[in-house]
């Protein structure tokens, strides 16, 4: 396993290379000063696991994990800060893990435990932040993402949620759970119920939700090809 430890001080940066060499399962560990200097090392090598500073000079951890996402590289990023406000934006990142600092051995063994290089570890829930704070839903509930207007909007059955999340950056976080099936919506597959042809347009219906979703005439072969594989 390829470990890059991200921390703009070196006693807290040396402190966990020193517990990382420790491990009979870590290959090697690489060190990076600032945000940017962790995506170089990220695009120049595979990194299995990033443990990210977030309050960083020239790139901060939170910049650089989301250029991490956005450049889709097989690495995953768990922050180590010793600030808690930034919890909603390290999820909306696709952070593994969030530690507080100081870290202990503990936690940091227990984060590396649940990291499984062969896979990606998607994300359970989708949140925004509301008028009642931040929000959270299990992405096991939501049926589709409509874009409407500016916003993309997600139906569930208890409700919606107003994203800032676009389509796009959604299709690419969730390729297995969802399908595209017009320009302004996505739906999850397993929900698909049935598929409504008639003069005025093709329509999806899903289970759980009374919100119905129009399907495009380019996408319409795709869908009943879906559809006959569930």
């Amino acid at each position: 396993m390829q470990i890059l430890v991200c921390d703009d001080e070196p006693l807290a940066r040396a402190r966990l290379v020193r517990w990382l060499e420790e491990l009979d399962e870590i290959e090697q560990v690489h060190e990076a000063a600032n945000g940017a200097e962790a995506l170089a090392a990220c695009q120049k090598q595979a990194m299995d696991l990033v443990l990210m500073d977030i309050r960083m000079p020239k790139m901060d951890g939170l910049e650089a994990a989301a250029a991490i996402r956005k450049a889709q590289l097989p690495t995953q990023v768990v922050f180590c800060t010793a600030y808690d406000e930034h919890a909603l934006e390290a999820f909306r990142v696709q952070a593994l893990d969030y530690l507080l600092k100081p870290v202990s051995r503990e936690a940091l063994l227990s984060t590396l435990q649940r990291l499984t290089p062969a896979e990606k570890v998607e994300p359970q829930h989708i949140s925004a932040r509301t008028h009642r704070g931040v929000e959270m839903v299990p992405l096991d509930e939501v049926r589709c993402f409509v874009a409407e207007h500016k916003y993309v909007t997600a139906y569930f059955p208890e409700g919606e949620l107003l994203l800032d999340d676009s389509l796009v950056e959604l299709e690419q976080r969730f390729p297995e759970r969802l399908v595209r099936v017009h320009r302004s919506a996505l739906v999850a597959k397993a929900y698909i119920e049935a598929l409504k042809t008639g003069q005025s347009g093709a329509t999806l219906r899903l289970r759980g939700v009374d919100k119905t979703v129009p399907v495009s005439r380019r996408l319409l072969p795709k869908v009943r090809q879906l559809i006959t594989q569930l």
